[in-house]
Parts: structure tokens; sequence; C-alpha cells
């Protein structure tokens, strides 16, 4: 069965609505009301995405850079079908109190996850959340709990588990059996996508509320490599590479295998090669996430050469009776001894999204994922059940992200109480999971959403 075959076919797991029409949703009700909540690059990757694929209605964008809230607002109006132009807000408080919304997205930067996904679950909406959910595991466990509370749908934005090519290879590689027995995962990124410039610190742009970007996180000087996107390089704003890059191979191992939390983690690392940049997370780290029967074990650097070129940011998956490599742009299965490879790679539809070709910044290799990730988000609104990647999922993955990183910065092993959701016999390390906010910010509690 070639890939275009077995996607009409359907694949096992997804709704049926997920793979179907670009406006089957909804079409007998009125258009759901969205706000999106950070104007950047996978914000907007996303709520083109949704306006494709649903006839939602964008009431209004939040971002506390002006140009990219009017930027945002002019290509909505002219995107989406009521060619209205969306109302903009620089608080997202403010665009919330409104209290007009059925689906809110957010997309800033990490450090600002937690408050205003919580906040959009109180206001009544349903989430879409990038990953990482949170920059510690305290905030997630309280999105969790704000979510299960007020009964709402939160899809996170891992879509390796809405990515066509790779559906298939969990359909027709692994639940058939061809891998067998699989006893060790390798994951990896090789990419050189850490900040290695050393700009001087200047006065913020005037278009840039730079007090609200730091919102919560501790306040720097500013600099050029923060904003727009190169916040991922530096910890007082995400949880580097391992939270930016590991979640998703982690998340979408985690899928095909169905595994829940991982026993223990352990790492090691730091910046041990590109000591002059500014960028202060890792340069080179291993993880190991230990499910007990199966290590999966995460390497990245930011220099060098990648082992396999053509497997740069994937997963290594091995079997007994073979092996599977995935990654965005393709997979390939090799079977040990008798047997037949198998190899897949994106769905681009541009027959019927020939928007795509031409859309500033998207990763066009991933347009069919968000795609068919925002079907499945809006059919479990639709039936109020959990999403291919509900909150929980979300969590689990990126706690263990963020145990990875404590187990850095400590020199040990993190064994891991999924019940109490504490690190089991080590309070110096349970002191770490939940950071210090910046006044007049308060941290979130799970019993207090």
């Amino acid at each position: 069965m070639n890939r275009r075959s077995f996607l009409k076919a359907g694949a096992a797991g997804l709704a049926v609505s997920a793979l179907g029409g670009s406006s089957s949703l909804f079409a007998q009700s009125d258009p759901k009301r969205v706000g999106l909540i950070g104007c950047g690059w996978y914000g907007k990757c996303d709520l083109w995405r949704l306006v494709q694929v649903a006839p939602v209605e964008i009431i209004s964008l939040c971002d506390v850079d002006r140009n990219l809230v009017a930027e945002a607002a002019d290509i909505a109006a002219t995107r989406q079908l009521s060619k209205k132009r969306p109302r903009t807000y620089g608080d997202y408080r403010e665009m919330l109190a409104e209290k007009d919304l059925d689906i809110v997205l957010v997309a800033t930067p990490d450090h600002w996850h937690a408050l205003p996904a919580i906040a959009a679950i109180q206001a009544g909406a349903d989430v879409w959340l990038q990953k990482p959910i949170s920059v510690d595991i305290i905030e997630g466990q309280s999105i969790l709990a704000a979510a299960r509370k007020r009964g709402r749908v939160v899809q996170i934005g891992t879509q390796r588990r809405s990515t066509p090519h790779l559906i298939e290879a969990r359909d027709r590689i692994i639940k058939e059996g061809l891998l067998g027995q699989v006893r060790h995962v390798e994951i990896c990124c090789y990419w050189h996508m850490r900040a290695r410039e050393n700009p001087p610190d200047t006065v913020p742009p005037e278009y840039l509320d730079y007090e609200m970007w730091t919102g919560p996180a501790p306040m720097r000087p500013y600099n050029k490599l923060v904003h727009p996107r190169g916040w991922r390089a530096f910890m007082e704003y995400s949880n580097g590479i391992i939270g930016d890059m590991c979640i998703h191979m982690l998340d979408m191992v985690r899928w095909m295998l169905d595994l829940g939390y991982p026993r223990s983690v352990s790492s090691s690392g730091g910046i041990l090669v590109d000591k002059a940049s500014k960028a202060n997370i890792p340069d080179t780290q291993i993880a190991m996430f230990d499910f007990g029967d199966l290590p999966v074990v995460w390497t990245h650097r930011t220099w060098g050469a990648s082992p396999d070129p053509k497997y740069p940011w994937a997963a290594t998956l091995y079997g007994d009776k073979g092996t599977l490599k995935a990654g965005v742009f393709s997979y390939d299965f090799t079977p040990e001894g008798q047997g037949t490879p198998a190899h897949g790679e994106p769905l681009y539809e541009y027959d019927k999204y020939p928007e795509d070709r031409d859309e500033k910044a998207l990763e066009q290799h991933v347009a069919s994922a968000i795609r068919v990730h925002m079907r499945d988000f809006l059919a479990a609104i639709e039936s109020r059940g959990r999403p291919v990647a509900d909150v929980e999922q979300g969590y689990i993955s990126t706690a263990a992200c963020i145990l990875a990183n404590l187990s850095l910065q400590l020199g040990r092993s993190l064994a891991w109480d999924a019940a109490a959701g504490r690190v089991a016999g080590d309070e110096e390390a349970n002191r770490l999971l939940r950071r210090p906010y910046r006044a007049p910010w308060v941290h979130p509690e799970p019993d207090a959403v």
C-alpha cells in the first residue's frame, strides 16, 4: 500500500474528520470564535492551519509586540471567511476578560505558557497550547488540574502524533509487529540551532512591551537575541533544546509505543564547546529516560556533524525483527533478514492548500500534520473527549524533559513518583519543581486553579 492510498483508507486511531474536508466540522453550527495569544512564528502557522480546516471566526489577537499583532490582524482579515479584522490587545488578561472566545491558541515563549493557558481555561475556552506546556513541573500540574476541573479540551502542539507519514509508520510497522520487541530507542537532534552571537545589550524597541514580555521570568537587560524567536537560547525563558526538540521526539516515541511516565531520568552535558555566546542553554546534552524494560536515550550537539545526515532530528527504534528510523522528513524501516523495507515521506497538500507554497516561515513539510492535529482538536471539542495530544500527555513529556535538565543541574539520576507528582526521596530536587516568579506575577498551584 502506498502512502496516498493508505491515507485515503484512513489511519487507525484518527477520527474520521481528521482527514476529511476543510469545512465538515461545525458546518451546521455557528463558527467557533477564536483568539490567539502570541502572534509570532508558530502562532500564525497554527492559526492559518485552523482557518484552512474549519470556518472559524478570529475575534481577537494578542501580543506584546505591536508590529507582530498588527501584521497578524492584517493577514487574518484576508484569510478568514468574514474578512473582518480582529481586535488586537497587548495584554492577554484584557482579551480574555471579554469572555467571547470558544477557542484560545497560546503560542507565546515558553515562560508565558502557563498563566495565559490557565486564564483561558478559566474563561471557559478550549485551548490549543504549544509545547512544552510549561517551564517548570508545578506549572504543568496546574494547567492539567485547571483543564480537568473545568472540563476543557486542551490540545498540545506535539503534532508528531498527527503527522501522516508517522501515523503510517506506527500503524504499518509497529502495530503490525514488524519491529518485534523494541528494547532500545535513540532520539536525537544535531541541528546547529543554538545562538552563537554575542551582541551588546540595548534599549528595547519602542514597539515591544519588554516588561510584559519578561512577565514572570527574571528581568534581563534587553538583547536582540531574545526577540523574536531567539528566546529559546536562554534558560530564563525556556528549557533549552531538550525542551524544544527532545519533547517532540520523546512524545512521538511515547505515542508510538504507548508509554506512560518514565521511572527515572538522568542527564549529563552542559556548555562544553561554545562558551563565547550569550546563550546559556547547553550545547551538548545526553539524557536517559528509563521506562523499565525500555531505555530511551536522547543526544544533542549544536556542533559537529550528524551521524546520519538524513535523520539529524529523529528517533531510531531498535527491535529484534528490524529497525525503524523516523523523523519529520521521512521514515525508513529496515527488517532483520527476510522482509521488505518500507519508506514514507511527508504529505504535501498543495492541490488543496496552494497558499502553503508562499506562506512566510511555514515549515511546509509540517503543514498537513498541523491540519490533522487541528481537526483532531476540533473533533474532541465537539465530542467533549480527549484529543490525541491531550494536556496530560503533554504534561508527561514536558515533565520528563524538565527532569532531565534538573538531573543535569544536580548531577544525579532522579526517580519520578508519578502518583505523587514528585521526585522520590530527593527534597532538593523537589524544591526545583517550581521556578521563582518575578513580582507581581504569582505562580499557579494545582489546588488553586
